[in-house]
């Protein structure tokens, strides 16, 4: 087996592993975490996070992130797979908002970055 390839093994393990201790530890906290498993052009991302209907928007989707930062992408890609999320469902858009959950080397899970948009984070309306 190549180098190439044993990385790359090595890396969606740490991946999986990652999105799984995301998920059990958020679900230790009490919030009502499920796995998304659909992949490819349609992805819903890798998590979503359910919260009180009281509070917008109701639907947090997760990309769970673990290697090399890369901010821009990471946000889009979320973005992108939180309106998938609303579509597949038949959701308003504002239902449901994506952020990127990035792993910190070295560190505890509750310290790892969240990415979003000024827009998201504040609920602000598109203009």
């Amino acid at each position: 087996m190549s180098d190439v390839i044993a990385r790359n093994r090595r890396n969606r393990r740490a991946g999986a592993a990652w999105q799984s201790k995301l998920r059990d530890e958020l679900r230790g906290a009490g919030m009502d975490v499920e796995r998304l498993v659909l992949t490819g052009v349609r992805d819903e991302g890798d998590h979503v996070i359910r919260r009180p209907r009281l509070r917008l928007p109701e639907f947090l989707v997760l990309e769970a992130k673990a290697g090399a930062m890369h901010p821009a992408a990471f946000v889009a890609e979320a973005a992108t797979e939180a309106a998938h999320f609303a579509a597949h469902r038949g959701l308003h858009p504002s239902r449901v908002a994506g952020i990127a959950v990035v792993k910190r080397r070295s560190a505890a899970w509750r310290d790892a970055y969240v990415l979003t948009t000024v827009g998201t984070f504040f609920d602000l309306e598109d203009q």
